[in-house]
C-alpha cells in the first residue's frame, strides 16, 4: 500500500477545498455577512494541513486500484468534514451530525437536507451548499488527475474509483487530457444554463446557485418550496438542463469533435430519453385526470421525471400528493437513475440495459442450450468481466439497500418513509415519500439512523465498492501494519493461555 501517495492525495484535496472555500468568503462580504470569517477560518485550515501534507512529495507514484479506492473514499470524507464545519462553527447548524449530513449530501449530490427553514441561512451558507454539488458533480479527484503526476495506471485507477458506471474509459489517449475535456464540457454547460436563467430574470445569486445545483444534480433549494414560486420559463430551462447533466458526457465529446453518429449511436442515451419519455407521458395522463391544466401538467411531470430521474431532487409541486401511479414511477427512476459519465446518481441505465440483455441471455439458453452469444452494449460485444461486475453491483446493492432500511427502521416510523429514504440518499435522490417527500426533511431522524443514511449516500456516490473495501481486511492490514500484527500476537497469546488452562 502506497501510504506516502494516499497522503499526498489527500493533501491536494484539501488545498483545493481550502481554494474553493473562498467563494462563499467573496459572497459574505459582498452582502457583509460575518459568517464569512468561519469560511476563511475553515479555508486557511485546510491550506495549511494540505501544505503539511504535500510538502514532501512520496518516492513513488505508483498508484493501483486498491489505493485509488482508499484515496478516495478517504477524499470525501475528508471533504465533507472540513466542508461541514462552517456550518457548525456559524451555529448556523447548531448540532455536529447535521452539519455534517447536510455537507455529505452536499458533495454526494443528494440533495437530502435536515433544514426545514433554507431562507434563514446566510447567502455564504446558501452558495457553499449549492457549490458542494456543482464540485462533487464531476468529482474533485477527476479534477486532481490534471495535475497530480502519477504512473503504474494511476489515473485511470483513481477516474474508476469516482466516476459514476460499470466501465470507465480514455476519451483520448491521455487520461489528463480527458479529465481537462469533461471540465470544460461541465463548465460550459453550467455557464450556459447560467446566462439563460439570467435571461428569465432570475436574480443573479439565484441563477449561480441553481446552476451549481442543477450542473452537479444535486438539488439544494434556496427557497423553502424549491422551485415551485419559479416562473414556468424557468422551470422549463432548468428540466432542460437537468435532462442534459444526465447524459453520459462522451456523447456531448463526439458532438463537439464532430463525430455525430458515435453520439447518436449511444445505446444507453437512446434508452435514457426512451424512459423520460415513457415515464413523463403517463404521470402526464395521471396528472390530466386529476383536472390539471394541459399545460401546467406537462410541465410539471416533465420536470419531476428529469429531477428524479437525474437524481437532482428539485421540485416544482408535493408529488407526495399525486396518484399511487405517479408515485410508483417515480419511485422506479429513483433506481434506474441517470447515463454512467454523467454527475447524476442512481443504478444507471447501462447496468440495467445489461442486466436486462443477461436475462434474455439465459431464456434463449434454456430454448437454445448449445447455443453461444455474446451479450451486445452500444454495438460492442460486452465482455465476461462487465457482465460480472454488473451482477454483483446490482446483488451489493440490494443487500446494502436491505440492511439500511432494516436499520433505519428500528425508530418504528412507516415503511414509506424508511423504503424511500433510504432509496433517496443510497440513489443520491433528495427528498422521498411520506415524511421524507419534497416539502417535508431528513431531520427527524435520530443520529443513529442519520449516519447510516449519510454511509449510504457516500456508497452511492462512489459506487459502492470503493468504500466497502476499507472494511475488508486485507486493506486494513496493508493500512494499519503494526497494529495488525499487535491484535494478532496478542490472540496468539491469548489461545496459548487458553490451552495451558
Amino acid at each position: 500500500m502506497n501510504r506516502s501517495m494516499i497522503r499526498y492525495v489527500l493533501g491536494h484535496v484539501l488545498k483545493i477545498e481550502g481554494a474553493l472555500l473562498l467563494l462563499p468568503c467573496l459572497i459574505a462580504v459582498f452582502y457583509c455577512e460575518k459568517e464569512g470569517l468561519y469560511y476563511l477560518a475553515v479555508a486557511a485550515i485546510c491550506l495549511l494541513l494540505g501544505y503539511l501534507m504535500t510538502h514532501k512529495k512520496p518516492k513513488s507514484n505508483v498508484f493501483y486500484m486498491k489505493e485509488g479506492c482508499v484515496a478516495t473514499t478517504l477524499s470525501w470524507v475528508a471533504l465533507s468534514f472540513f466542508g461541514c464545519l462552517p456550518f457548525w462553527f456559524s451555529r448556523e447548524i447548531p448540532s455536529f451530525t447535521d452539519a455534517l449530513f447536510e455537507t455529505i449530501s452536499g458533495f454526494t449530490t443528494t440533495g437530502a437536507s435536515i433544514l426545514s427553514d433554507v431562507e434563514a441561512l446566510s447567502h455564504a451558507a446558501l452558495l457553499w451548499r449549492s457549490f458542494t454539488h456543482w464540485i462533487g458533480g464531476m468529482g474533485v479527484l477527476v479534477f486532481l488527475l490534471a495535475i497530480i503526476p502519477m504512473s503504474g495506471g494511476s489515473h485511470i485507477n483513481l477516474m474508476r474509483a469516482e466516476s459514476p458506471g460499470p466501465s470507465v474509459g480514455k476519451l483520448v489517449p491521455k487520461m489528463k487530457s480527458s479529465a481537462r475535456i469533461l471540465y470544460m464540457i461541465y463548465l460550459g454547460m453550467t455557464v450556459l444554463e447560467f446566462i439563460l436563467l439570467l435571461a428569465g430574470k432570475m436574480p443573479i445569486f439565484d441563477a449561480l446557485c441553481t446552476s451549481f445545483g442543477t450542473a452537479g444534480t444535486g438539488g439544494f433549494g434556496i427557497k423553502n418550496d424549491s422551485f415551485g414560486t419559479y416562473s414556468p420559463y424557468l422551470q422549463w430551462v432548468v428540466t432542460i438542463f437537468m435532462i442534459l447533466f444526465g447524459v453520459n458526457f462522451n456523447a456531448y465529446y463526439f458532438i463537439l469533435f464532430r463525430q455525430i453518429k458515435r453520439a447518436l449511436h449511444m445505446e444507453e442515451v437512446r434508452y435514457y430519453f426512451l424512459v423520460i419519455f415513457a415515464s413523463t407521458a403517463i404521470i402526464f395522463i395521471s396528472l390530466l385526470q386529476d383536472a390539471m391544466h394541459i399545460a401546467d401538467a406537462l410541465r410539471h411531470s416533465a420536470f419531476q421525471v428529469a429531477s428524479i430521474i437525474t437524481t437532482t431532487g428539485f421540485s416544482t409541486a408535493d408529488f407526495d400528493l399525486w396518484s399511487q401511479t405517479s408515485k410508483t414511477v417515480l419511485v422506479l427512476l429513483m433506481f434506474i437513475g441517470a447515463c454512467a459519465g454523467s454527475t447524476g446518481g442512481g443504478i444507471k441505465v447501462s447496468r440495467i440495459v445489461i442486466l436486462l440483455k443477461t436475462v434474455k441471455k439465459e431464456l434463449n439458453s434454456y430454448l437454445h442450450p448449445k447455443i453461444i452469444k455474446k451479450i451486445n452494449f452500444e454495438e460492442k460485444p460486452v465482455e465476461h468481466e462487465v457482465v460480472r461486475a454488473v451482477n454483483v453491483y446490482f446483488i451489493t446493492f440490494v443487500l446494502l439497500f436491505s440492511a439500511s432500511v432494516f436499520l433505519v427502521s428500528i425508530e418504528g416510523r412507516d415503511l414509506v418513509t424508511n423504503f424511500t429514504a433510504v432509496a433517496a440518499t443510497i440513489n443520491n435522490i433528495g427528498p422521498g415519500l411520506a415524511l421524507v417527500g419534497p416539502t417535508q426533511n431528513f431531520g427527524l431522524f435520530s443520529p443513529f439512523s442519520k449516519y447510516v443514511l449519510m454511509f449510504d449516500m457516500l456508497a452511492g456516490r462512489l459506487e459502492l465498492f470503493p468504500i466497502l473495501i476499507l472494511f475488508h481486511p486485507g486493506i486494513l492490514r496493508e493500512f494499519f501494519p503494526k497494529k495488525v500484527k499487535r491484535v494478532e500476537k496478542n490472540r496468539k497469546k491469548e489461545k496459548q493461555s487458553s490451552r495451558r488452562r
